[in-house]
């Protein structure tokens, strides 16, 4: 028997309590061993979840779970940074495996939690972390384990998809679509690690270190939100052939350098989180609302997607309990601890992070520019001086003499020559407002 102890009895504890309880059986017969939901932490233990518990299993004190020698997993679900930290590393020091969806703890202290359980010998499992109730995590490292992973693009955060796809079916802007978000209860009140990307850089600095044996690096994810895109981008966009969504992007790129001996696989890896252009008839562009998608390359595989909810009580709480059953496999096996999990430093010199500037893609523009003679030429000259060429243009509403939008779409250019280009046009007589660029992604026509 498997003993488990959760701290944390919200939405996602209660969806795993749930489960485990509803679920028992067949958990057990999948697995050969019984899950015994031991305790339950939370400071709130009068509160009603709906759910029928066992006798005296609520506390209101977790070291009456993290100090339990007969408890082998600890499950953290309270969320946040700390006293989050201080609870898994107590857990971790008692001897006692960890589970966690808490993808903004391990994003940023997961490189010192995931050490300190090598040196316990103990493991940490974090598939809900990332992506709900898709096991993007086991996929990385145990279904694509024979692949160089060579890109990894994901509809991540529910929040921000339901904000831009109420934009794109309705054509309201985005103040509107985030308040009626908050409404329905898929946004927060206090939304901005949503709608700024930084939900998405957690769960992305989690695949990237999966997918490329590095350590944990929230901090180099480059990191764009939502807040700027209007009715009126979605709208061209889709004249285009595009829809635009928050992409969370990392994408390697292999450098024919010499390694030294032992080495693997020398690449710089772009890790990225912004707005995305995506053609209309890419899959994952067709993945609306509240879900999430996951797109890998791996270069054997070829290219593949998994899709489904990114979030809630019962699809997070399905991904916490698989992490559970992997972990007491091991433990009843007596096979000792699967360290997989924690990137190979030895690694990290072979790896270069490219900073944003660095990138090279496709980029959509939208000028505010002044209806002049010769505005267009003006500013297709300074593109030009940059080595960036223009394959489309959009200009609609002719006001002589007033400020319009003025849509270019350029073929691959470096985002170096963007940032200088955009800086230049800007200072422009014939440009009245800052000027939006927007990366875009696919096969260049």
């Amino acid at each position: 028997m498997i003993n488990v102890g959760i701290i944390g009895f919200g939405t996602v504890g209660t969806g795993t309590a749930k489960i485990l309880l509803e679920n028992k059986d067949i958990i057990s017969q999948r697995t050969g061993f019984d899950i015994n939901l031991k305790k339950i932490a939370d400071l709130d233990i009068k509160k009603s979840r709906g759910i029928k518990l066992p006798e005296g299993i609520l506390t209101a004190n977790a070291d009456d779970i993290l100090n339990d020698p007969e408890i082998n997993i600890v499950v953290e679900l309270i969320g946040g940074i700390h006293p989050a930290k201080e609870l898994i590393l107590k857990a971790i020091r008692n001897k006692k495996h960890v589970v966690t969806a808490n993808k903004a703890l391990i994003a940023t202290e997961g490189n010192e939690i995931l050490a300190e359980a090598e040196k316990h010998g103990v493991e940490i499992g974090f598939e809900a972390s990332v992506a709900g109730g898709i096991p993007i995590i086991k996929i990385i490292k145990e279904g694509l384990i024979a692949n160089r992973i060579l890109a990894v693009y994901g509809i991540i955060n529910g929040t921000s998809n339901y904000i831009l796809t109420k934009m794109t079916d309705e054509g309201i802007e985005f103040s509107d679509a985030l308040k009626e978000a908050q409404r329905l209860g898929y946004a927060e009140a206090d939304s901005a690690y949503d709608i700024e990307g930084i939900d998405s850089a957690h769960k992305l600095a989690i695949l990237a270190s999966l997918a490329y044996n590095i350590p944990l690096s929230f901090n180099d994810v480059y990191k764009e939100g939502i807040t700027r895109i209007t009715s009126q981008d979605i709208g061209f966009a889709g004249e285009l052939g595009y829809k635009i969504k928050l992409l969370a992007i990392a994408k390697a790129t292999p450098q024919p350098l010499p390694l030294p001996k032992g080495g693997e696989w020398a690449c710089e890896v772009e890790l990225r989180v912004h707005p995305t252009m995506v053609p209309k008839d890419y899959l994952i562009s067709k993945v609306d609302g509240v879900f999430n998608a996951i797109y890998v390359q791996g270069d054997a595989v070829g290219d593949t997607l998994y899709y489904g909810r990114g979030a809630g009580d019962m699809p997070t709480g399905s991904a916490v309990i698989s992490d559970i059953a992997d972990i007491g496999k091991r433990i009843t096996r007596q096979a000792g601890c699967n360290h997989s999990q924690s990137p190979r430093r030895h690694q990290a010199s072979f790896i270069k992070i490219k900073k944003i500037e660095d990138i090279s893609a496709m980029y959509y523009f939208r000028f505010t520019a002044f209806d002049k003679p010769g505005v267009l030429s003006t500013i297709s000259g300074v593109l030009g001086s940059y080595n960036i060429s223009i394959t489309s243009v959009i200009q609609k509403g002719r006001r002589l003499g007033e400020a319009v939008p003025l849509i270019v779409l350029t073929h691959t250019a470096k985002e170096r020559d963007v940032i200088k280009a955009v800086t230049e046009i800007d200072r422009l007589s014939v440009v009245a407002d800052k000027t939006l660029y927007i990366r875009v992604e696919g096969k260049e026509e």
